[in-house]
């Protein structure tokens, strides 16, 4: 899978394991539409306790765009077919990155987990089912499933996926996460959804507890796997 040097993503922000061992994980973290990865990694600290040898990774989407922040794709429509032509050219990049990185650290595809918020989390689910082997889990803070009817004819994984919403987001409607959610588990996906009453386009403390939680035990249960086939 690779990625031409005008889209390459370089690291942006990172976080070692908290243990000081080498890494046995990987979180890898998307940011939303013009954000960078600075802002993404926030939610590391949050994790490292449940996650002592996870490595925390949050690069910047490889274009810029005109606030000073990057973008996956230009968000010039928002069109369904619009969506999902954007995150399918922008998928080689993370692909790409994913590889580099897990080559670099010696880990499979069952130790990473894929996280994103808005654009990201687009990405995160794009990319997240379509690798060759299965990743750990997929969480999804509000944002949508992009290129849902392609799914039922394409080569895909079913990773746990965990979907997080504000029930009052102006970006992305919360029934965002409902249609995901519906065409997901039509695949035959495990989705878990939690709706955060009042919530606006972030993260809440509850939400951000939640996909704690949900990575540590994927995470802990695929490395549980990879010991029992050893």
């Amino acid at each position: 899978m690779k990625a031409s040097n005008l889209s390459k993503i370089v690291n942006g922000s990172s976080l070692q394991p908290f243990s000081g061992s080498k890494p046995r994980h990987i979180v890898l973290l998307l940011h939303g539409y013009g954000s960078n990865g600075a802002d993404l990694i926030s939610l590391a600290p949050h994790w490292q306790r449940r996650l002592p040898d996870a490595l925390f990774l949050a690069p910047n989407a490889p274009q810029r765009c005109g606030n000073g922040g990057y973008q996956w794709w230009p968000l010039s429509a928002f069109t369904p077919a619009a969506l999902a032509q954007g995150a399918k050219a922008a998928a080689p990049a993370v692909d790409a990155f994913i590889d580099r990185k897990l080559g670099q650290y010696d880990l499979t595809e069952s130790d990473l987990a894929i996280v994103g918020f808005s654009q990201g989390t687009m990405m995160a689910l794009h990319v997240g089912l379509r690798r060759t082997r299965p990743v750990a889990a997929v969480v999804g803070y509000a944002g949508m499933l992009t290129g849902a009817p392609e799914l039922s004819h394409a080569s895909i994984t079913t990773p746990p996926v965990l979907l997080v919403h504000g029930s009052a987001d102006p970006v992305v409607p919360v029934a965002a996460l409902h249609a995901a959610k519906r065409d997901l588990e039509h695949l035959g996906i495990v989705v878990t959804a939690h709706v955060s009453p009042g919530g606006g386009h972030s993260v809440d403390p509850v939400g951000l507890r939640i996909g704690g939680e949900f990575v540590a035990k994927a995470l802990h249960a695929g490395e549980a796997g990879d010991r029992a086939t050893k």
